[in-house]
């Protein structure tokens, strides 16, 4: 009997491994390394036609509200660090970037650092017009060098997709990279709060498992492959789907430098559970001020 086991054990394990090796292939097959950033493909001229009309249409669909975005600065660089919400849409972004241009104008540069695979997906060219660039160290310090108010997302995909249940709770994973960037920058933080897209769909699972079973990991370097339930599919394990229109807010919080509120050789993980602490202070305000879920 324990000969039965163990050879069942191995043999469970192999297709594990084979399973992940051949999903990793096929991924990286699919889907192409991304480009290097180039900020100069973002594009001032589509953003004044575009972002319009997305601020309408977000306004009207998730009845969209950002408060706190004059607090930005109006040129020079900033790091607006966020809670990401909404899945594969991501409607926030959108909602925050349309917001900056209305209140600055499309010459304010502004970019999104995002996962690989959306630099890298069928249109990527549009999504580079927005100012939207593959999320590494390198390409968040050009980003900031130019002069951008840089929107990062430290919580990744796992924060991306969590559990509508856990819609209210702030993880960036121990994530301090961009702590340490702005502090040798010597750049502003602005934390940034979003609440609502988690109600978009019922986001059962962020699939952690599944994508390490997949050898996602290695390959994409994908943290999630999330189980949904979402239109029209039901059942819906990270493909896109039509959002519900639940009420989206993004609330901007004062911008600080590191160095002004913490002193100079601050402790980087004094500083993320100060940054970590207000974000989940402010979302769950913001949350109390919510009478129902999607209804907001």
């Amino acid at each position: 009997m324990i000969k039965q086991l163990t050879a069942l054990a191995n043999s469970a394990a192999w297709l594990a491994e084979q399973v992940a090796d051949q999903g990793g292939r096929l991924a990286r097959d699919l889907i192409p390394v991304p480009p290097p950033a180039n900020l100069e493909d973002r594009d001032p001229e589509f953003l004044a036609r575009v972002l319009p009309t997305v601020r309408r249409l977000t306004k009207l669909y998730f009845r969209a509200e950002v408060e706190g975005v004059e607090q930005l600065p109006a040129d020079g660089p900033v790091l607006m660090v966020g809670n990401h919400s909404g899945g594969i849409l991501s409607p926030d972004t959108g909602i925050l970037i349309a917001e900056i241009a209305e209140k600055f104008g499309v010459d304010r540069l502004q970019n999104t650092l995002a996962h690989d695979i959306v630099a890298s997906m069928p249109g990527q060219q549009i999504v580079r017009k927005f100012g939207i660039v593959p999320a590494s160290p390198v390409n968040a310090k050009l980003a900031l060098e130019a002069g951008s108010a840089t929107l990062v997302y430290p919580g990744g995909e796992l924060d991306l997709y969590r559990p509508s249940w856990d819609s209210s709770k702030v993880d960036f994973y121990g994530r301090t990279g961009f702590i340490r960037l702005a502090m040798a920058m010597d750049v502003p933080i602005a934390p940034t709060v979003s609440i609502g897209g988690q109600e978009i769909a019922l986001f059962l699972s962020d699939g952690k498992n599944l994508a390490d079973l997949l050898g996602l990991r290695k390959s994409l370097r994908l943290d999630a492959l999330p189980v949904t339930l979402s239109l029209p599919w039901g059942l819906n394990f990270g493909v896109p789907f039509l959002p519900l229109p639940s009420k989206i807010k993004v609330r901007v919080l004062p911008p600080f430098r590191v160095s002004e509120r913490f002193g100079p050789g601050a402790d980087v993980d004094e500083v993320y559970q100060a940054i970590l602490s207000e974000i989940q202070t402010t979302l769950d305000e913001m949350q109390a001020e919510r009478s129902l879920p999607i209804v907001g």
